[in-house]
């Protein structure tokens, strides 16, 4: 038989018994509408999440420091090297010229004495590079970002700023003042981490204010309650702990970082950076594992959500069971009249696994456009609920193109499956007792 009449007679028997076929196509499409849904609400959210937790600078950051830091972070640690190097500028662009590393800068900050309203009080000043601007800790922000990288301006975390006023939003656009110990390096030092310390004072201008720290998962700026640009910070040379260490060590190469933050292009080349650093002898601390969890557990979100979402299609594959075995007495006399006339088994197989096929594509399509929809109005319900609880909108609903292709694919080796025990059936007839019925 010729696939043109093969797929020409599916058609037509399919036409036939409209009403029970367009039933069972239904309910294909509730099936796959279901699939679909589901496995795109895990999608959704792991996306979401992975976007978050990228934008928040911890997933794809590396905290690098001396051993001597992390005897308290021994977890992120497997030594590789004995002895300890000093974390200089050296050091820093050997790591910033690695591939796949965006930035490298050092963790400032410093305890201060600051002055506003003419009150002193204690507060602690971290430097914030410029590409932070894009950090999830940002979003909200009352005020504006740094204008530019030795701006003498601050923005405060916003528990401080209502220690220095109960009304947070009135401190921006005023001045505070910070006083500060600046390292000065001796010009006649017999060593080049010879240095006197001077007392400054600096005005800054507060031009925003911060519910959250960036990079709240690192210890540093982490605990600190004014924020200045990195730049500025590092042309202040203010007086650090690795500066003390320095004194102390004979091969100290002149000015030395307590911690350095190295940025990479992705989380996925974080593990690449971690292993140079540990070669190159220094301590290092990320949140690799944690991402590595977090995929974990959405693999098995996504797993289960499948399952469920599966079970709806395999209860329609049922119906497509019911309605071919259905067929199949219906349609003794016209099985038997084609055998009669040279159909072989094969034929009558392929027929009825047409028929199957055809109701597998049909409600397939229909139900990733009616979980496409269905996905739809999630979403525009999450966006009126988070507008109202006064949070940031998001899609906690995605379909990718694969998922459309695999949905429909699914939904006719489905139908296949279940066309398998009514095609056997009708092809084992005997066209004699075919044609003697009714």
């Amino acid at each position: 038989m010729k696939a043109a009449d093969l797929f020409d007679l599916a058609r037509r028997n399919l036409r036939e018994s409209l009403l029970r076929n367009a039933l069972t196509t239904l309910g294909i499409a509730v099936g796959v509408a279901s699939l679909v849904a589901m496995l795109s609400l895990g999608i959704g959210l792991q996306k979401m999440a992975n976007r978050r937790l990228t934008r928040s600078g911890l997933f794809d950051t590396v905290l690098v420091s001396s051993r001597a830091e992390f005897r308290g972070f021994n977890r992120g640690l497997r030594p590789q090297a004995t002895g300890t190097r000093v974390l200089d500028e050296n050091i820093r662009q050997e790591i910033a010229r690695r591939p796949k590393v965006v930035e490298v800068f050092p963790d400032i900050r410093f305890p201060t004495e600051l002055e506003y309203g003419g009150k002193p009080n204690l507060a602690v000043i971290a430097g914030l590079p410029l590409s932070a601007a894009q950090n999830e800790a940002l979003e909200g922000m009352q005020g504006r970002f740094f204008s530019g990288p030795q701006a003498d301006e601050a923005i405060l975390l916003a528990d401080f700023a209502k220690e220095l006023n109960p009304q947070p939003a009135a401190l921006i656009g005023r001045d505070i003042t910070v006083n500060y110990p600046e390292r000065q390096v001796l010009a006649n030092a017999a060593t080049p981490a010879g240095f006197s310390v001077i007392r400054r004072q600096r005005a800054l201008r507060v031009v925003g204010i911060i519910e959250h720290e960036p990079y709240s998962g690192f210890r540093g700026i982490a605990h600190a309650g004014v924020f200045i640009p990195m730049p500025l910070a590092e042309s202040l040379n203010v007086l650090q702990p690795g500066d003390l260490r320095g004194l102390a060590t004979p091969d100290s190469p002149g000015r030395t970082y307590n911690s350095l933050v190295v940025r990479v292009a992705s989380p996925n080349d974080v593990e690449a950076v971690e292993t140079f650093v540990k070669q190159s002898g220094f301590g290092v601390f990320s949140l690799l594992d944690a991402t590595r969890n977090l995929r974990r557990f959405f693999a098995v979100i996504d797993l289960f959500l499948g399952i469920f979402g599966s079970l709806a299609l395999a209860v329609a594959s049922l119906g497509i069971m019911n309605t071919l075995v259905m067929a199949i007495l219906e349609r003794r006399r016209e099985i038997g009249i084609m055998k009669a006339l040279g159909a072989s088994d094969g034929d009558v197989k392929r027929l009825f696994f047409a028929e199957a096929a055809a109701m597998g594509i049909s409600g397939g399509m229909f139900g990733v456009l009616l979980g496409w929809l269905l996905g739809r109005v999630i979403n525009f319900g999450t966006r009126i609920y988070l507008q109202h609880q006064q949070l940031p909108s998001e899609d906690v609903w995605l379909v990718p193109w694969w998922l459309v292709a695999g949905a429909i694919a699914f939904a006719v080796a489905v139908t296949l499956v279940s066309g398998l025990y009514p095609a056997a059936r009708a092809a084992r007839l005997d066209p004699v007792q075919a044609l003697r019925y009714e």
